[in-house]
């Protein structure tokens, strides 16, 4: 494996499969989803071995340790080789909550009346 002594953050977020295209990646780091040491990075900030990574993936926020650089996409199985994922139990909770934050409706029900769209408005904005 050919490993580097400078990556981008944009090609090491891709390379170890954090993000599926290197064009996700970038954005992502545009938007300012990408924190290193406390401040939100550009594509071409230059990650270092040892840096803690935060990446804001709405509802978790990821904590990533870089153990390795690398510039090249890697299998699945040689990722961890690569990175320490430090993410909180609590953080991965979210994922969890998440799937229920949703009203589901039957199927065939069609558009709920505008009495029940007040009542789930209501329910919706008591938990804020």
């Amino acid at each position: 494996m050919a490993v580097t002594e400078r990556v981008r953050i944009d090609k090491w977020l891709w390379a170890v499969r954090i993000y599926k295209t290197r064009s996700m990646a970038t954005e992502a780091c545009k938007k300012g989803r990408i924190i290193i040491n406390g401040f939100e990075v550009k594509p071409s900030h230059e990650v270092k071995l040892g840096e803690a990574v935060f990446i804001r993936k709405l509802p978790v926020v990821y904590t990533i340790r870089v153990k390795e650089l690398v510039n090249h996409r890697l299998p699945a199985q040689h990722v961890k080789d690569y990175m320490d994922d430090l993410t909180s139990p609590e953080e991965l909770e979210k994922l969890k909550i998440g799937d229920n934050a949703f009203f589901k409706r039957d199927s065939g029900a069609g558009r709920p009346t505008k009495r029940e769209r007040r009542l789930l408005d209501d329910i919706v904005n008591s938990n804020e």
